[in-house]
């Protein structure tokens, strides 16, 4: 039985000189985690006037309840998925969309019940499979969450999530070459995500790939200026080269993001000192 706490963060932090900002934990956007034909929050409305028209449409449920689903209304969109499913059993789809909603209120037992039910029904559909595989990741459950996405990728999907989260599992594990051609392929199915920049950088500073790292960090940064682990680890690399006017400055540009992160303050009080000495 999997438990109800809420889904842990899973750390997939390298072992460099010194210790890298953690890479991201939580994954590619969660707007793409909903089937790709549902709706959107801003149609609610028009919505309801197609359910009433036709309250045994099956399908305008399922739209109407990812509708609420992603504008917060977790409740309306499993009366919505239950209408669905009621009305199509067969409907994997509204089996999947249900299982993320479980899965963001917290039931992740149910989740996975769903999501199985869904690949019962469809044995390649990409969606339910990365979201399972999602849970047992999350969950420290390695193994199954690297068969789902195997499984994923095997029916050619183009999700870039499935390879990018078991790119964090290969990091975690240590397997850097995997896990930077994993966050490769990603990345050529999504270029803009920053996610993915800054965790193939962090592989190729843990294989000491210096210019590698730099330049997935810079383009994190150049996509995200807000994006202040991506510039921590900018200053992690700018200091093991010994550049540390620039890894002060990334540190301090992190800082500004966020005051209170302790890898961004470490790193500006160890170049402040470093590159003062190197004056002297």
């Amino acid at each position: 039985m999997l438990s109800k706490r809420p889904i842990k963060q899973f750390l997939a932090i390298t072992c460099v000189s010194v210790t890298l900002a953690a890479c991201q934990t939580t994954g590619m956007g969660s707007s793409s985690d909903f089937d790709r034909n549902a709706g959107s929050a801003d149609n609610i409305t028009s919505l309801n006037q197609v359910i009433a028209q036709n309250p045994n449409d099956a399908n305008a449920f399922n739209i109407r309840g990812t509708a609420f689903g992603r504008s917060g209304q977790f409740n309306l969109a499993m009366q919505d998925y239950n209408r669905a499913i009621a009305l199509n059993p067969q409907f994997h789809q509204a089996f999947a969309n249900r299982a993320l909603i479980h899965k963001k209120m917290g039931n992740l037992q149910a989740a996975v019940d769903d999501y199985n039910r869904a690949i019962v029904l469809n044995p390649g559909y990409d969606v339910a499979l990365i979201g399972r595989g999602d849970i047992f990741r999350n969950e420290n459950d390695p193994a199954r969450a690297i068969s789902d996405y195997n499984q994923a990728i095997v029916a050619k999907t183009r999700d870039p999530r499935a390879y990018y989260h078991r790119g964090l599992i290969f990091q975690q594990q240590r397997n850097h070459d995997q896990a930077i051609e994993d966050f490769t392929f990603a990345l050529s199915l999504d270029a803009s995500n920053t996610d993915a920049f800054s965790s193939r950088g962090i592989s190729y500073l843990a294989q000491n790939d210096i210019k590698g790292a730099l330049g997935d960090f810079s383009n994190a940064v150049r996509i995200d200026r807000s994006n202040y682990r991506a510039w921590t680890n900018q200053g992690i690399a700018l200091e093991k080269v010994g550049d540390y006017s620039k890894a002060f400055d990334s540190y301090s540009r992190a800082k500004v993001i966020n005051p209170n992160y302790s890898p961004a303050i470490n790193g500006m009080n160890r170049t402040r000192k470093l590159k003062n000495q190197s004056k002297a």
